[in-house]
């Protein structure tokens, strides 16, 4: 089985990070330092810095990190380039997941119910990664109609709707409530 699997990138503050994602998601976490890899040529005041990480959910997901030498050029994110998502169908499990990474984050967008059904939020969390947080929608909400979820627009419908809510075009405000299948 082929896995495509969230690499992150930090700047002396992946420990923090990994070990802070460990508590909002469960799962064993692995750290492994330059100390371990001296051969790399790393700075002697940065071999405990993180050379990778990757934490293992009890969902089965899998995320990693590392830190970036100083030889390498950490440049912080820029923009939303790009976002973790995190969806399924256990509501308790995803607000709890929601409200760990909003700690000390920047909500976008609220988890709550967009115009397709189920509940979707958007946010920065305190390390600055960007993160979509998905409850998928009830079989009775799928059956609404093409903007539904698994419907033939979704997929547009949401990134038009991100893109929008990203440049301040749309509150998200303006997406509560206004369920396709009132």
């Amino acid at each position: 089985m082929t896995k495509l699997n969230p690499y992150l990138s930090f700047h002396q503050n992946a420990r923090e990070a990994m070990t802070h994602y460990q508590a909002v998601f469960g799962g064993e976490l692995r750290i492994d330092t330059f100390e371990n890899y001296r051969e790399m040529g790393v700075p002697e005041n940065e071999l405990t810095l993180v050379m990778h990480s990757q934490l293992e959910t009890p969902d089965g997901l899998t995320l990693m990190g590392a830190d970036t030498p100083s030889h390498m050029g950490y440049a912080a994110p820029q923009g939303a380039t790009i976002s973790v998502s995190v969806s399924g169908e256990d509501e308790a499990r995803l607000e709890a997941i929601w409200s760990g990474l909003a700690d000390g984050g920047s909500v976008t967008m609220p988890f709550d119910t967009p115009p397709w059904g189920g509940r979707f939020g958007m946010l920065t969390d305190k390390f600055g990664v960007n993160w979509m947080v998905a409850l998928n929608a009830s079989e009775a909400e799928e059956s609404c109609g093409p903007l539904a979820a698994g419907g033939p627009h979704h997929s547009l419908l949401l990134s038009v709707l991100v893109r929008q809510v990203r440049q301040g075009d749309v509150h998200a405000e303006q997406t509560r409530n206004s369920n396709a299948c009132d």
